[in-house]
């Protein structure tokens, strides 16, 4: 292994890119909800040292996507039915709170306020056509983070950020489920119907299409995960 990492001062870059690969792996289910995380086996794996591992896994835990325990090293986070309908709760209120304050939505420049929400319902329709299970899943928290970030508060966005990340998984359940209860474009068409809402500029629009969105349950390893 490179000198710098055996001394403990490596590049920002690894650790970036090993916190990016081990975010991945939880996030699209290849490692499961409470699956240990060897030091030893994740550094042969990934051919690093143990002091980028453990940054990154500082980081991951900061995202509440690891866990640390007592004497016992780290593990993949794991979330209760209650605990996953409690942040499907928590982003109900922030999207509710980041329309109210951002609308009516304002054009400056011939810029199209909405031009995030948009390139992130049109990801999620290129990752579902391509195949791609995890790029669409990005692409979906991203779309709920485009919404919330229509109000222009950091703050809000920040709080967003780690409860969206926890969601990913179930709402990727969602998605997949929907998409064989109801066909494949159900999870597209109800995106789309938010993005045409807010288009409207209309308050009360828009706050019953996020119910309505919001209020979609389906059933899968948990029992009731919420809404995609």
């Amino acid at each position: 292994m490179p000198a710098t990492v055996e001394t403990g001062l490596f590049a920002p870059s690894l650790v970036e890119a090993t916190t990016r690969r081990l975010r991945d792996q939880i996030l699209s289910g290849d490692l499961e909800p409470g699956e240990r995380l060897i030091e030893e086996q994740i550094c042969q794996r990934l051919m690093i040292s143990r002091a980028p591992l453990r940054e990154s896994l500082r980081l991951l835990a900061q995202q509440g996507l690891v866990e640390h325990l007592p004497r016992r090293g780290a593990r993949v986070a794991t979330w209760s039915d209650i605990d996953i309908a409690q942040l499907f709760e928590v982003r109900a209120l922030l999207e509710r709170h980041a329309v109210t304050s951002a609308l009516p939505l304002i054009s400056r420049d011939g810029t199209d306020p909405l031009a995030a929400v948009r390139a992130e319902l049109a990801s999620m329709r290129i990752a579902r056509d391509t195949g791609d299970e995890l790029a669409t899943d990005d692409a979906h928290r991203a779309f709920h983070a485009a919404i919330v970030a229509l109000a222009g508060n950091r703050q809000l966005d920040l709080a967003l950020e780690p409860i969206l990340l926890k969601l990913q998984r179930p709402m990727a359940v969602n998605l997949r489920l929907e998409a064989t209860l109801h066909g494949p474009d159900e999870g597209l068409r109800r995106h789309q119907q938010l993005l045409t809402a807010l288009e409207t500029n209309d308050v009360d629009l828009v706050l019953a299409a996020l119910a309505d969105h919001g209020s979609q349950r389906y059933l899968s390893a948990h029992s009731d995960l919420g809404a995609g």
